[in-house]
């Protein structure tokens, strides 16, 4: 199966509950760079977390998947998602 350009996808996301101060930013860049995706995750100010990613509709739906989780001290209430049109993220990365 090929994956050029026009197979990725990129899901923009908030995750709102207990997800900040429990390693969830770290824990999903691991798991995003463990399936290859791009992008990026970051705290807000409110108490949500913010991530994007982009890469094979596969695996940024498995990372959709496991922000709903998210990391084994988070309490994730609500995930929001919208798919887009990738912008070419490159790598993953955790934003301040």
């Amino acid at each position: 199966m090929s994956t050029d350009a026009t197979d990725r996808v990129r899901a923009h996301m908030f995750i709102s509950g207990h997800v900040q101060g429990v390693y969830y930013r770290a824990t999903t860049r691991d798991k995003a760079r463990e399936r290859g995706v791009d992008g990026w995750v970051r705290n807000l100010d409110d108490g949500r977390v913010e991530a994007v990613f982009e890469g094979p509709r596969e695996a940024v739906d498995a990372m959709v998947k496991w922000c709903h989780e998210g990391s084994p001290q988070a309490r994730v209430d609500d995930v929001a998602v919208d798919y887009t049109d990738p912008e070419g993220e490159d790598g993953f990365r955790v934003r301040r």
